[in-house]
């Protein structure tokens, strides 16, 4: 475990670095002229220069990029082009609000995926399966925007039962609870759809294997046979789905923190960009990729704790 988590962490280096080189890359030769953006409409062709130069944007590719991560490895992002604050506290003060919205998406999904896959599952062809299966295609095809869009409608504008957006209160209140209820279930959604068509899918595999049935034979009760023998082996793939879009949520919450004015590092990315605020756009992705391979790490060690006869060489 110590061999495999030492070479997932290097491997994560080197993807930094990779992901590093080809979002400087991206920005480098993207559209538009930073120092025109920090100096607006009525700085001069000579105050443009000196932008320019003060920033190192007249530098060689690699000059720059090379400055850039050697500050990086020191954990100095840069500064905000528009704001003049750090790139690490503009998106420190912005992440809680994201990982809130990702966390409370995840549990929404992980409830309903599996509560729903468990139940198609168990009742295979049966009314129940056809509404489970139909509420996954609906989940998956359903957009964010109009999802969204629809809860703020029914639930905050005419019934008025919940607010409209914003992460302004901390979650363990009433209000913030209340915040986090429609954008969890907008962002939760699609992802609650997966985990549950896996969970049927794998549940139907093991539910049909030798050992289930030898289980049944031995008289062994339905409860534990589902809970025990079926179940446990059929986390596996589920595990995965889990994992993989706990990782999407965390760097895809951009649309639905958009549609519910939730300033998080998704909005601060796509203000970023629109800025062509290159440091905050480069400190983001990092950020976002970085978590995503964490999270794979995380559920390569929850593999072993699950099926121990899972080992890595």
């Amino acid at each position: 475990m110590i061999t495999l988590i030492v070479r997932r962490v290097g491997e994560l280096l080197l993807l930094l670095l990779g992901i590093s080189f080809l979002v400087f890359g991206s920005m480098y030769i993207a559209p538009g002229d930073p120092a025109s953006m920090i100096g607006g409409p009525t700085a001069t062709e000579a105050d443009l220069e000196n932008i320019r130069e003060n920033l190192g944007l007249n530098d060689p590719f690699l000059v720059q990029y090379g400055r850039y991560l050697g500050n990086a490895v020191q954990g100095d992002f840069g500064y905000s082009y528009q704001t003049k604050q750090s790139v690490a506290d503009a998106i420190a003060v912005r992440f809680p609000n994201t990982l809130k919205l990702a966390i409370a998406s995840m549990v929404v999904a992980v409830v309903i995926g599996l509560v729903a896959g468990l139940i198609s599952a168990l009742r295979h062809n049966s009314w129940l399966d056809f509404t489970s299966t139909t509420f996954a295609l609906a989940g998956i095809s359903i957009p964010n925007f109009w999802l969204g869009a629809l809860l703020i409608l029914v639930f905050a504008v005419n019934l008025q039962w919940l607010p409209v957006g914003g992460l302004s209160e901390p979650f363990y209140t009433a209000e913030g609870f209340k915040q986090l209820i429609l954008p969890a279930i907008t962002l939760g959604t699609g992802s609650a759809a997966m985990i549950a068509r896996m969970t049927r899918s794998s549940m139907l595999e093991v539910v049909r294997a030798d050992y289930v049935r030898t289980a049944r034979a031995k008289g062994v009760k339905e409860t534990k046979v589902i809970w025990v023998h079926t179940l446990k082996n059929a986390m596996i793939p589920v595990i995965t789905v889990i994992g993989l879009n706990f990782g999407f949520l965390l760097g895809g919450t951009i649309i639905t923190e958009k549609v519910f004015a939730i300033n998080g590092v998704g909005r601060l990315m796509i203000d970023a960009i629109a800025m062509r605020d290159f440091p905050l756009v480069q400190g983001s992705v990092l950020l976002v990729a970085t978590l995503f391979v964490v999270v794979n790490l995380i559920v390569d060690i929850v593999y072993t704790y699950v099926d121990p006869r899972i080992k890595y060489e």
